[in-house]
C-alpha cells in the first residue's frame, strides 16, 4: 500500500516574499498551495525539519547561505528586507595596511578622510591583502577573506537585535578565550573572539535562527565557531556593516 502524501497546509511565513523571490515564484506575499509545495520541496532537498512549507527563518537563512557560497561579497538583489548593505552611518574609515592595533578594548582604528587603497566590493566587504573577518548584518552571514580568496565560510550567524545592535565599522580581534563565561549574562561563550568591547564571535547552544537577535555578539553554530577560532588570530581585522532586519 502506497504512502499517502499529506497536503501542504502551512500558512504565510515571516519571510514569504523573500522565499518566493528566491524560488522564482510569483511574489505576492501570500501563501498558496503551490507556494507551500515549492517551499516544502526545497526544505526536503536541504534536510530542513520539519519540511512543512513554512517560509520561516531557518529556510530563509539557508537560501541566503546558498546564494553567498560562490561569491560572498556579491550581495546581489536576493530580495532580503531591511536596510541597504552599505556601512551604517558612523562607520569609521578603513585602516591602512600595517596600521596600529588601536586601543586594547578592540575599538576600531582609522580616522583618515577616505578608505585605504584596495579593492572594495560594491556594498560588501573590503578586499585586502590581509585577513578580514566580514560580518554582513543585513544578510546575517559571516566569512573570512584574504585578497580574493575566501578562507572561511560564509556561514549563518545571529547578530545583535533591537537595543543591542552589533557595532559597525573596522575593528581588530583583541582577545581570544576558548572557554569564556559571561559574568554579565551568566552564560557560556565558547570560542569567544572579542573585537569591540564586550562584543565577540562565539558559539551558542541551540538555534541561531531566531526572530530576536543576540545581545550584540556575533553568534555562531558550535562547529562554525570552532573552525573560525582556528582561522582568526589576535590583531586580525574585522569589518561589520549593514543592519539586521527588524533591529
Amino acid at each position: 500500500m502506497g504512502r499517502t502524501t499529506v497536503a501542504c497546509a502551512a500558512g504565510r511565513g515571516p519571510y514569504q516574499r523573500q522565499v518566493e523571490r528566491w524560488l522564482r515564484l510569483a511574489v505576492d506575499g501570500r501563501q498558496s498551495a503551490a507556494d507551500c509545495e515549492a517551499v516544502r520541496a526545497f526544505q526536503t532537498r536541504q534536510g530542513i525539519k520539519p519540511a512543512n512549507g513554512y517560509a520561516g527563518p531557518v529556510t530563509w537563512a539557508r537560501m541566503r547561505l546558498l546564494s553567498a557560497r560562490t561569491a560572498p561579497t556579491d550581495t546581489g538583489t536576493e530580495g532580503a528586507s531591511g536596510d541597504a548593505a552599505g556601512p551604517a552611518t558612523g562607520a569609521v574609515s578603513d585602516p591602512a595596511s600595517g596600521s596600529a592595533a588601536g586601543p586594547a578594548s578592540g575599538a576600531a582604528t582609522g580616522g583618515a578622510s577616505g578608505p585605504a587603497a584596495g579593492v572594495v566590493a560594491s556594498g560588501g566587504c573590503p578586499v585586502r591583502s590581509y585577513r578580514v573577518a566580514c560580518v554582513d548584518l543585513r544578510r546575517q552571514l559571516t566569512w573570512v577573506q584574504k585578497g580574493g580568496k575566501t578562507l572561511f565560510g560564509p556561514v549563518a550567524m545571529r547578530s545583535g537585535g533591537a537595543g543591542h545592535r552589533t557595532r559597525t565599522g573596522w575593528f581588530r580581534i583583541y582577545w581570544k578565550h576558548k572557554n569564556h563565561w559571561s559574568s554579565l549574562y551568566n552564560a557560556p561563550m565558547p570560542y569567544a573572539q572579542f573585537f569591540s568591547g564586550g562584543q565577540a564571535f562565539h558559539a551558542v547552544h541551540g538555534s541561531i535562527h531566531t526572530t530576536g537577535g543576540s545581545m550584540g555578539c556575533v553568534n555562531l553554530r558550535l562547529a562554525d565557531a570552532r573552525k573560525l577560532w582556528s582561522v582568526l588570530k589576535t590583531r586580525d581585522h574585522v569589518y561589520v556593516w549593514g543592519r539586521r532586519p527588524g533591529s
